[in-house]
């Protein structure tokens, strides 16, 4: 009977988060005027609530508050960046301010502050040689992401989001979804690397 109780209130939390995380993202959109699609939003989000409601599901299961509060902001700014090719400072920002808490508790802020900033500074000068290849938005997650996982994992990180998302870019090219001049969305891949190696 316990189990089937913290079950069912898995199920509500994982239900209340993905309300909270869809209405959040519908606020943002209507509050920017720089959307990549804004006369798609309402089709490009058609699986937006099953895909949070199995990904809050997932979440509750760790039971860690940081790792929680982690994987929700990484999994909404995969929505976001995947439905409109947009990473919302009102969502890398607080991301990397609980970082910087996290890494604060577990006496790692400075060689975490120190992987932020390096990590951040080299995607800062990848954006400008590329001339404009990586976002603004794509710099502020790998920045947040130095606070949370350090120089290490987050090496990793852009190691395993960079051939994953270049693996997805080339498929897309050779359905002709794409073409070489398209803009890609690296933001998703850098998120789920990074859940994944928060949870390894």
């Amino acid at each position: 009977m316990i189990l089937v109780e913290i079950l069912i209130a898995k199920i509500i939390l994982a239900a209340i988060l993905t309300v909270i995380g869809s209405i959040w993202i519908d606020k943002l959109y209507s509050n920017c005027d720089e959307l990549t699609f804004p006369e798609d939003i309402s089709r490009r989000a058609r699986f937006r609530k099953p895909i949070l409601f199995f990904a809050m599901i997932f979440l509750t299961l760790t039971g860690d508050f940081w790792i929680i509060a982690a994987i929700f902001f990484l999994v909404l700014m995969t929505v976001t960046d995947f439905e409109q090719y947009m990473l919302f400072d009102a969502m890398t920002l607080p991301f990397a301010a609980i970082g910087a808490v996290f890494a604060w508790q577990n006496s790692i802020l400075m060689e975490n502050f120190i992987a932020a900033i390096v990590g951040g500074g080299i995607f800062l000068l990848l954006a400008i040689i590329s001339n404009g290849a990586l976002g603004g938005g794509d710099i502020k997650l790998i920045f947040a992401l130095g606070f949370w996982l350090g120089a290490e994992n987050l090496l990793n990180v852009v190691i395993f989001g960079t051939i994953f998302g270049g693996l997805a870019a080339l498929f897309m090219i050779l359905i002709k979804k794409k073409d070489r001049k398209s803009f890609f969305a690296y933001g998703p891949y850098f998120a789920l690397s990074a859940i994944y190696f928060l949870l390894k």
